[in-house]
Formats: structure tokens, C-alpha cells, sequence
């Protein structure tokens, strides 16, 4: 049994809150703000976007003493001839050391920075062609809506922000030529990697691109998929530490079939697909938008293995749910694969016979979202 209500509000209590989407916004405007109002990096700066799970609406809300986080690409002019990826991050070093002093970090291909509030992990990449730099300073790549808020989203030049659609009396009219229009072609960006002491490709307009595919092939229903099988991977297996995040989102894309209905078809499709496919050992699964890149090639078998036993199990557990004929059968099955976050079973006026009624808990608070900066 599905449990749609039940799986509605699990997916709303996993979901970042409101509040914690305001810290994001926050965070990462306030950086996008300083780098373009700072005179030395402006100069070099050709284009900044956001990436990673915040844009393509696959985050999940983080547990226990852990911050949201946002990824932003920060495209610059710097060759890479001209610079190793370790004087590469030192650019940036004096506008940190500024705005975030005590507060950031190098990592092998990224600056992290640590704000009370919320995670921002900035990915500086080296110069484009010049026939990139149009498309990377694009309404398309600018955007920070994510995927949920347009599911719309086509990469070209005709395609409407959602910010910007209320001021033009012609946005129906410049979606639908968007939408006949051809995407274009998202090449891979070059960005430093400390430990490897090279530059390496990345793709994250691909990555977006692939996900706005994908979600509307299933009915919008694979970003839920992912979230809830994120969440699965947090509740039953705490202490593994791979796969998880995009690694385990490149998986549940391999494995969640098109076609899907419901969330519940696709954890468990999904799941079962895994235990299938993955039964001879870890894969290669390449990037989307960068074929020699293998997004599982950190994972050691030993980690790859507690994974795949553990998702076994999970799949039975789902299979177990889903063919549950009570709802009280069903979701007591759901809760013992998601947690305490997928509603315990209450007793309604059907007997428990489907998965719809019974009174809905808000899923948090009416916060005012903060207007904190660092």
C-alpha cells in the first residue's frame, strides 16, 4: 500500500524547513553579493551559479548538530596554465580572509565556509571558452530557483526566470518558444583539485539538466524518490561513510524506473533494481556530462558491500509495505524503513483500509525566516 498522506507529510518533515531554506538563500546570496562587489575578484569573475542538491531540490533536512549546505560555482577568468590549483584557491584567499576570517577552509576541489547557520562550499572553476562565457552568465545557469520551484527549466536563452516572469506580460508566450527551443549543450567546467594537484572536469548544468529529465519521465515523483532513500540511507546506516550524497544520487538515477506513480513505487522499484543490478559488486557509473569521470570510484568495496546488504533488506521491507493490504500493515513496514519521521499508523474512520484521511500535522513551525548574515 502506498500511504500517499502518510508519505506526504513524511517527505514534508525531511524536506529542509523554512527557515533553514531562508538561511541558504542568506548565505549564499550575502557571498554572491560580496564576491561581486569585491574590486579585486569582479575582475576576474565571469559568472556564479548555484549547484549540488540545493538546486536540484534533493536535499534533505540535516540531523542532529549538522547545517544546512549550498554549493556555488564561481567561474573566473584564470587559466590553468597560468595557475596550479593550489594558487588557484590562494585568489581568493584575502576576500576570505575578509568576510569570513576563522570561518573557511580549503578542501581538495572546493572552499568550505562555516557559518553558524549554514554550510557554504565554493567551487571556483578555471576560464571557459568565450563562447561559454554567454551561455554561463544565462538567466538559465544564474537562476536560484530550484527544479520544484521550476520544473520548467530549459537551458537556453529564451527560458524565464521565475523571478522575472511577473514583470513580462509575454512570459507564457517566451516559455513555450523555451520549450521548442533546443537546450544547449552543457560542456564540462575545470576546477582544482588540491590533493590530486590537477584540474578535472565537472558538469553541473548536465546534472541539472539530467534531473529536470528525469523528474518530469516520472511525474515529478524522482526527487522525492531520491530524498527518501537519502533519508533511508541516514536512519539504517548512520555510521557508513560512502556512498551518500550525489554518489547515492547517481544510484537511485541508474536504478529509479520511468513511468513511476507514486513515491512508494519508486523507493521500492528502485531499491529492487539496486539489489539486482549491483549483485556482482560496486559499478562504474559515469558523471552525467563527463563520461570518464566515475562518481563511485572513492567508494572502497567494503563500504559498497555494508550498502548493497543493507539495501537488500530495505527492499524487502518496501516490497513488504507495499503489498500490505491494511494501512496499519503498510505503514508500520514504511515506518521501520524511514524512522520515526514516516507517521506512526492512527486509526481512522475506514478501518485502515486505504491510504488517504486522518488528521495532517503541520510540518513545522510558522517561522519568519532570519535575515542573519556572517
Amino acid at each position: 500500500m502506498e500511504c500517499k498522506t502518510d508519505f506526504e507529510k513524511f517527505l514534508s518533515d525531511i524536506r529542509p524547513t523554512k527557515s533553514q531554506k531562508e538561511d541558504l538563500k542568506t548565505g549564499h546570496k550575502t557571498l554572491r553579493g560580496r564576491l561581486a562587489d569585491d574590486n579585486e575578484l569582479s575582475q576576474i569573475i565571469v559568472s556564479d551559479f548555484l549547484q549540488g542538491s540545493y538546486r536540484r531540490f534533493t536535499a534533505v533536512r540535516p540531523k542532529g548538530d549538522k547545517r544546512s549546505d549550498v554549493d556555488i560555482i564561481v567561474v573566473t577568468k584564470l587559466h590553468e596554465g597560468e595557475y596550479t590549483p593550489h594558487a588557484a584557491m590562494e585568489v581568493f584567499r584575502p576576500f576570505l580572509d575578509k568576510h569570513y576570517k576563522g570561518k573557511w577552509h580549503f578542501q581538495g576541489r572546493s572552499i568550505g565556509i562555516e557559518l553558524s547557520y549554514v554550510e557554504l562550499d565554493l567551487v571556483i572553476t578555471a576560464a571557459p571558452s568565450e563562447a561559454e562565457q554567454g551561455i554561463l552568465k544565462s538567466a538559465a545557469v544564474r537562476s536560484t530557483a530550484d527544479i520544484d520551484e521550476a520544473p520548467d527549466w530549459r537551458l537556453n536563452d529564451l527560458w524565464l526566470d521565475p523571478e522575472d516572469r511577473r514583470y513580462r506580460t509575454d512570459a507564457l508566450e517566451i516559455l513555450k518558444a523555451a520549450e521548442a527551443k533546443a537546450e544547449w549543450k552543457a560542456n564540462p567546467l575545470r576546477i582544482p583539485d588540491r590533493d590530486a594537484k590537477e584540474w578535472g572536469d565537472t558538469n553541473p548544468l548536465e546534472q541539472i539538466r539530467w534531473t529536470v529529465a528525469k523528474n518530469k519521465a516520472t511525474n515529478r515523483h524522482f526527487v522525492n524518490v531520491v530524498k527518501a532513500i537519502k533519508w533511508w540511507r541516514l536512519e539504517q546506516l548512520s555510521t557508513l561513510k560512502h556512498p551518500k550524497g550525489f554518489p547515492l544520487e547517481r544510484m537511485v538515477g541508474d536504478c529509479c524506473p520511468d513511468g513511476i506513480t507514486s513515491v512508494a513505487e519508486g523507493v521500492v522499484t528502485t531499491l529492487e533494481t539496486m539489489v539486482d543490478r549491483y549483485r556482482n559488486g560496486k559499478p562504474t557509473l559515469a558523471d552525467y556530462g563527463v563520461s570518464h569521470h566515475d562518481v563511485l570510484a572513492r567508494i572502497s568495496a567494503a563500504d559498497f558491500s555494508t550498502f548493497y546488504d543493507g539495501a537488500k533488506s530495505a527492499a524487502s521491507i518496501a516490497r513488504r509495505a507495499v503489498s500490505a493490504v491494511t494501512r496499519s500493515d503498510a505503514c508500520k513496514a514504511w515506518h521501520e524503513l524511514f524512522g520515526d519521521k514516516f507517521p506512526k499508523y492512527e486509526d481512522d474512520k475506514d478501518g485502515g483500509k486505504n491510504g488517504t484521511g486522518g488528521f495532517k500535522q503541520p510540518s513545522e513551525p510558522a517561522i519568519p525566516g532570519s535575515g542573519r548574515f556572517a
